[in-house]
């Protein structure tokens, strides 16, 4: 297979574009599409985003020390398309996206998306200037799951919430399941054995 060597850029694709909320002790509530979002670490519980200094919600996170990671439906993807294009210096996106703020159930000042099914409450531990963004690495405090989600035996089962990827300047709904975490590796039963 023939590949092209391009300069050191950021070619990490899919990724989940999320909406997070944030609000601060004067009132200012803001919500930004971030791409530069990911896992951290399992215990403690981690999550980081990147945001640039230059949008309107990195005050707000900087000076309250938390935020809302809310993941995004397809039926959420057009306001998280706008709340990214967008700035929070010019339109109120709760109002423009007819988004409701929900409380929070750990944290003091930034709202939850109440129509995200799945809300991550987080407070910034630290705060790592990069470049052009400036990484906020959190702790998770508490997340919000929609009932919708658990399956008959009260276990998460994110595919029902028809999440969806940023990929390169595009979005796409996740689809068919091809596998489940260890799949490669589990026995199979025996022919003519039990199942």
């Amino acid at each position: 297979m023939a590949k092209q060597t391009w300069a050191g850029g950021n070619m990490l694709y899919p990724l989940p574009a999320v909406m997070v909320s944030c609000a601060n002790a004067a009132g200012e509530k803001d919500i930004v599409t971030v791409a530069w979002a990911g896992t951290v670490c399992t215990n403690p519980p981690m999550l980081s985003i990147s945001l640039r200094p230059e949008r309107h919600s990195y005050h707000i996170v900087r000076e309250s020390d938390e935020f809302v990671v809310n993941l995004v439906t397809a039926r959420l993807q057009r306001a998280c398309d706008w709340c990214g294009v967008r700035s929070g210096r010019d339109f109120d996106k709760w109002a423009e996206c007819r988004l409701t703020p929900a409380p929070a159930t750990t944290l003091e000042l930034a709202p939850a998306i109440e129509e995200s099914p799945v809300s991550i409450e987080c407070r910034v531990r630290d705060v790592l200037e990069l470049g052009s963004h400036h990484l906020f690495l959190a702790d998770v405090t508490a997340v919000q799951v929609e009932d919708a989600l658990l399956d008959e035996r009260g276990r998460l089962d994110l595919a029902r919430a028809g999440l969806t990827a940023y990929s390169h300047g595009e979005y796409f709904e996740l689809g068919r399941r091809i596998g489940s975490f260890g799949y490669s590796v589990r026995k199979r039963p025996a022919k003519g054995g039990r199942r």
